[in-house]
């Protein structure tokens, strides 16, 4: 057991040091003032203020910020309507199909998916530009948004939403009061899920971003294209380093939130605080 235990602990180590380590190297070398990625000469935070100076870029930053959460929220509002509209189907086989449907978006490549929306977005007039990002971001965002709501409508159960109506509930309050709250942490977990999506994705905005339009991964392919700049390291460090810190502070959240409260027992007893 123990050397079973000990193989699988050098495999995670492994594993984590093959995905981190291109990572660290990135992050090391947009300190180097010698301006290559091929022998550190010093350190300097030049790369750091030109990355924060250049206004062409922040204002990218932002588009890809806007398209993230916009999308993400109207994806996620579309898939709570979608998940519940699937989960009252009682033909099996109408589910089935309505589920493989969206499973296909999911796996069907990026290059697919963006030539597509190009094709249709030339035929129906759309000009590519943020509207195009935005309508292209929510139809694939969707689907995964669906994939994190079901399974908490499914585990939900029918007896709650027959006792909320009993009791005389609107189709609104039961809605509002009885569903939602149950499948909240399934929302969350699609919004988050889509903004992730969102925010990495380059090959379906690729098609669809117009002449004077961009996100941050479009952004960084045109500028890796021309040469290896430093200045692409150090928003990529600043990046990453966001999304550690959102990590960090969703952990310590959710560790807040986990903590068990020792007056509420008490509270039920009729015992005084």
């Amino acid at each position: 057991m123990r050397n079973n235990n000990r193989f699988s602990n050098v495999y995670l180590v492994l594993v984590f040091a093959v995905l981190y380590a291109p990572i660290f190297y990135l992050m090391y070398y947009s300190f180097n003032s010698g301006g290559t990625m091929h022998g550190f000469e010093g350190f300097t935070l030049d790369y750091y203020r030109e990355v924060i100076h250049d206004t062409r870029l922040m204002i990218i930053v932002i588009n890809t910020l806007v398209i993230a959460l916009l999308s993400s929220a109207i994806a996620t509002i579309i898939a709570i309507v979608g998940a519940l509209a699937i989960q009252r189907i009682r033909d099996r086989r109408a589910k089935n199909a309505l589920l493989s449907l969206n499973n296909v978006l999911i796996v069907s490549p990026d290059v697919i998916i963006g030539a597509s929306f190009l094709i249709l977005f030339t035929i129906v007039g759309i000009k590519l530009g943020f509207t195009s990002v935005l309508l292209s971001h929510v139809a694939f965002s969707v689907p995964i948004a669906v994939l994190m709501i079901l399974p908490h409508l499914q585990d939900m159960s029918p007896t709650l939403t027959d006792a909320a109506r009993d009791l005389g509930a609107s189709r609104r309050d039961v809605l509002t009061k009885v569903i939602l709250p149950i499948i909240k942490p399934g929302i969350f977990s699609g919004f988050f899920m889509a903004l992730t999506y969102s925010l990495d994705d380059f090959a379906v905005t690729f098609f669809v971003t117009g002449n004077g339009y961009s996100t941050l991964s479009v952004e960084i392919y045109s500028r890796a294209r021309q040469g290896v700049s430093l200045s692409i390291n150090a928003l990529s460090t600043m990046i990453f380093l966001f999304t550690i810190m959102l990590v960090v502070g969703y952990y310590f959240l959710n560790r807040r939130k986990a903590r068990p409260n020792v007056a509420e027992p008490v509270a039920d007893l009729g015992v005084p605080r």
